[in-house]
């Protein structure tokens, strides 16, 4: 038996329906017009990097800037020949969408994720250089801009209004084939895959809108958009036995997508509200167990957390909560995507049942720490340093072949809480040799990648003027 699996979708065929939700015909003209107008806000990201290169003692040990520093040039013997540097290579191919004259385009974060460089084609075929505003691993959304004249933008619209067995049309590039249209309808709303299928959670905000239309590998990034061409949900996901569309696919709501946006631009991460809560579904199992009176469906509290906005509320554990500001709270997806609409001090007003009875109260919203401070981009800028490449007379000194110079320090950066000091040259982070400033950056984004494997913690090895070497420990994450 083939184990299902949920597939990140990195770009077919038109399936023209017959009937709308209200019954009346649809004709092709209302595919078309749609189509027409979305078509060229649409644009194809290929994302390139350059293959890593780890080196190890006892491998190309004559190359490791350490030799040189303490055992000098290997005189007599032979020179070894010089390696070519490793040239970039494409690593996949997505979808965005062009959302502003000015230039900016949403799509999703696994599109750009280890990219060292980003090249968008419009469709008509003109070709730029990306720039990341910003990443939301928690959402797999992204922002880019790219600077050019005479863009086609996809107005936003309101996927609050979206009802189940509305047309609705998919814009991307499966496979690499350009400006795909293909159709379907929205099969279900707030859609939590993790918790539907019984496969572990991504640890992020899932909150689908589900549908029925093709959507393959290519396909993320693109664009969702309702018959009368509005921009409703970004497609990320397909859920597959293979791999390949198999009539379930999966896009981040506008609702979400505008506030992430938004912070990206503001403040180059995105502000996350919490209530400060563990809890479960409401089940018929849920129920009988804890004698549930008067409801059948809601958010079960099973701990409230210290420091929290429902501590503050009044909230306790046994509190089933079954409205947010108006919007009825059922499911997992539906409290993540509510309070992913806020921001840390906003205000919201929390209906629940407490013994049976059913109450209110107001929470204002705080961070993951427990206040209203503001989050810190998650890119390299969180070190609290700048960088500048070593200058060729003080390698020349030291008997380095390259490196990068910390130039400034700043106080409340990962620099200065590992004691790094100003003049420190890095030579390697993680055994990886470090030659410009830019590897600062291109390491930063493989080590904090959610989807990475590798530990975000930075081991960095390097020099400092004097000649003195040092070892330093840098998490990278709180």
């Amino acid at each position: 038996m083939k184990k299902s699996l949920i597939t990140l979708i990195l770009s077919g065929g038109i399936v023209l329906g017959a009937y709308a939700q209200d019954s009346r015909f649809i004709s092709q003209n209302d595919f078309t017009k749609a189509a027409e107008q979305t078509v060229n806000g649409v644009v194809s990201i290929k994302s390139f990097a350059t293959p890593s290169q780890r080196q190890t003692y006892g491998q190309d040990y004559y190359s490791d800037p350490f030799f040189d520093f303490f055992f000098g040039s290997p005189r007599g013997r032979r020179q070894q020949p010089k390696q070519e540097e490793p040239k970039q290579q494409q690593l996949g191919l997505g979808s965005g969408v062009i959302i502003s004259e000015d230039g900016y385009i949403v799509t999703n974060n696994h599109v750009v994720a280890e990219a060292e460089r980003l090249e968008v084609t419009l469709n008509d075929n003109r070709n730029f250089e990306a720039t990341v505003i910003g990443t939301d691993p928690t959402t797999d959304l992204a922002l880019l801009k790219i600077n050019a004249p005479d863009l086609h933008i996809i107005p936003m619209g309101n996927s609050e209004n979206l009802k189940v067995g509305e047309w609705v049309i998919a814009v991307g590039n499966p496979f690499g084939f350009t400006s795909t249209v293909t159709s379907g309808i929205v099969s279900a709303k707030a859609r939590n895959i993790s918790s539907s299928t019984g496969m572990p959670s991504t640890g992020g905000i899932e909150s689908y809108i589900q549908t029925d239309a093709a959507v393959n590998r290519g396909n993320s990034g693109g664009a969702l958009v309702n018959l009368d061409g509005e921009l409703v949900g970004i497609n990320t996901a397909i859920y597959s036995q293979t791999g390949a569309y198999a009539g379930c696919s999966f896009a981040i709501p506008t609702s979400i997508v505008q506030k992430v946006v938004s912070d990206l631009k503001e403040y180059g991460a995105v502000q996350r509200a919490y209530l400060g809560i563990r809890f479960v579904e409401v089940t018929p199992e849920l129920i009988q167990e804890k004698g549930i009176k008067n409801i059948s469906a809601g958010i079960y509290v099973v701990q409230v957390e210290d420091r929290s906005a429902a501590l503050d509320a009044g909230l306790t554990e046994g509190d089933v909560i079954v409205e947010i500001n108006g919007y009825p709270i059922r499911s997992t997806a539906e409290l993540q995507e509510t309070i992913a609409r806020q921001s840390p001090g906003d205000d919201v007003e929390i209906c629940f049942y407490r013994n049976g009875n059913k109450q209110s109260t107001s929470a204002t919203l705080r961070n993951n720490h427990g206040d209203l401070t503001l989050s810190r981009p998650d890119n390299s800028s969180s070190l609290g340093a700048s960088f500048t490449a070593v200058n060729p007379d003080t390698a020349q000194r030291l008997g380095i072949r390259s490196g990068v110079e910390v130039s400034e320090i700043k106080q409340g950066g990962r620099f200065s809480e590992a004691n790094i000091r100003q003049g420190f040259i890095i030579l390697s982070i993680n055994n990886q040799r470090v030659t410009k400033p830019e590897d600062i950056e291109t390491l930063y984004k493989l080590y904090t990648n959610t989807n990475s494997q590798m530990e975000p913690v930075w081991f960095i090895s390097g020099i400092y003027p004097t000649g003195k070497s040092a070892y330093y420990a840098v998490p990278l994450k709180d």
